[in-house]
């Protein structure tokens, strides 16, 4: 199940709202646990005791870490801890690669190849087991208190609004809320309008251009020409931004309507002029999770330029291999690093001299090259298909750019061009400034359009919903 199907905007959620909505503050947390589970039990039924393991796992260390804080058995409880939530990484998400590389490797030296077995991934798993990650490190560091009921911390662990998809929200974040909530209407209100941008993100501008993306992706690149793989690129663009900030956008309004305040995870990452700003702007959880509880304890900027190429080129591997076990990611996680190193070693002071458009164009374009990597679905096909990018590729003519470039797909390609930039909250904020000083009536009149323009994309999302038209999400099964 998720936020952009019928079932959930139709059925589970309506009915999660009014029973949190009618249950006294007491009941509320072991409501949305049930209904968190029932979400995630949706299509994952073989594995949701996997999201029950991981609860107790965690929930376990944390107290024995809060008993034994600052004696040397907290850091092997920790390390146990880690290892333990990182094993249920290597087996359901990584075991398959790691089988299959194993395998490729002993038939290279005249071995027999390995039987490599088939594990079903459980949704969101590299979501949840960070953030049972950050509860234990932050228990060990004394930055929490550990939760001792475990109710309360497994709906942390499975609350659905950011269970599949994220923001990666540390405990810590949120613990009050748990503790106690109070659910205020323009609270309610914000998350409703909230919701539905992100909503409209996802449904009418990220499966638009995703049509033209797959398409484009699908196609040999040696049959198409560069205009074609440059359209298919940019809708590729388009699409992952705002597939991903789109389904943010909603776990965030669900979080409001339910009386949780979750982190932003993106900030108009494609107005960066770097990839070092890029990476202060994109998914900005995982950004910062890194930073914390890998990049920092590694010693960070420390010790030495040396030892700082080494720790970013580390945490940007493990974030590509974090992303998928395929080499591709691993290859579109080293490329970032690359960037962020030349960056460091003197680029970075030469774009600071430079135009803000040769900024601008140096971004998008570092960024658009690693995105082929990490939509191809092998090495041998991100190279083919940069190769097409320089028009290395077929007869433009066997593929034309207008058997992808239909109305409805341009129209969403203009719209996610103008959606990437802070140009529409700057208006709205605009708007409402000076319309604020004409009088309650025209205040009024302002607010009254806004709630149409909501009421239409919400509409419109339906619409599409009900036609059963392509609804990809990239992020569900990271």
């Amino acid at each position: 199940m998720v936020f952009s199907s019928t079932v959930f905007l139709f059925a589970f959620l309506p009915v999660v709202l009014l029973v949190h909505f009618a249950l006294p503050g007491a009941l509320r947390n072991a409501w949305l646990l049930l209904a968190s589970l029932f979400f995630y039990a949706w299509g994952e039924q073989e594995v949701v005791l996997v999201m029950l393991a991981s609860i107790a796992w965690n929930h376990g260390a944390g107290l024995l870490l809060e008993r034994t804080r600052g004696t040397g058995r907290a850091r092997w409880i920790l390390g146990l801890a880690i290892a333990g939530n990182l094993a249920v990484l290597v087996v359901y998400k990584y075991l398959g690669f790691l089988g299959a590389n194993l395998s490729r490797l002993a038939e290279a030296f005249g071995g027999a190849g390995l039987a490599v077995p088939d594990v079903a991934l459980p949704i969101g798993i590299s979501f949840f087991t960070f953030q049972g990650m950050s509860y234990v490190v932050d228990v060990f560091r004394g930055d929490v208190t550990a939760e001792r009921r475990i109710v309360p911390f497994g709906m942390y662990i499975a609350l659905f609004p950011q269970l599949v998809a994220g923001p990666i929200v540390r405990y810590r974040e949120i613990a009050r809320e748990i503790a106690a909530r109070t659910i205020r209407r323009a609270t309610f209100a914000a998350g409703v309008r909230r919701f539905t941008i992100g909503l409209g993100k996802k449904m009418l501008v990220a499966n638009t251009v995703a049509v033209a993306a797959d398409h484009v992706f699908a196609l040999p690149p040696g049959e198409m020409g560069a205009g074609l793989a440059w359209v298919g690129l940019v809708a590729y663009s388009i699409q992952i931004y705002f597939d991903f900030s789109g389904y943010s956008d909603m776990a965030i309004g669900l979080g409001m309507m339910l009386g949780f305040t979750f982190p932003e995870n993106f900030a108009h990452p494609y107005v960066a002029r770097s990839v070092t700003e890029f990476w202060r702007r994109w998914h900005l959880t995982l950004s910062r999770w890194f930073r914390d509880y890998l990049y920092v304890p590694l010693g960070g900027n420390r010790i030495g330029r040396a030892r700082t190429v080494l720790n970013l080129w580390i945490v940007f591997l493990l974030c590509g291999l974090w992303h998928g076990d395929q080499w591709t990611f691993i290859v579109w996680g080293a490329l970032h690093g690359l960037f962020l190193v030349v960056e460091r070693s003197g680029l970075g002071a030469l774009l600071e001299r430079a135009p803000r458009p040769a900024r601008h164009a140096y971004l998008l374009l570092a960024v658009m090259i690693a995105w082929v990597f990490f939509r191809a679905e092998t090495l041998e096909h991100a190279l083919a298909y940069l190769g097409a990018l320089v028009g290395a590729g077929g007869d433009p003519a066997l593929h034309p750019v207008r058997s992808v470039a239909s109305p409805n797909v341009l129209l969403a390609l203009v719209a996610g061009a103008i959606g990437a930039t802070p140009v529409v909250p700057w208006a709205v904020a605009r708007i409402r400034a000076r319309d604020a000083d004409g009088g309650p009536l025209r205040a009024a009149a302002v607010e009254a359009a806004g709630v149409l323009v909501l009421v239409a994309v919400l509409l419109l999302s339906a619409m599409q919903l009900a036609a059963g038209t392509h609804n990809p999400f990239i992020y569900f099964r990271f």
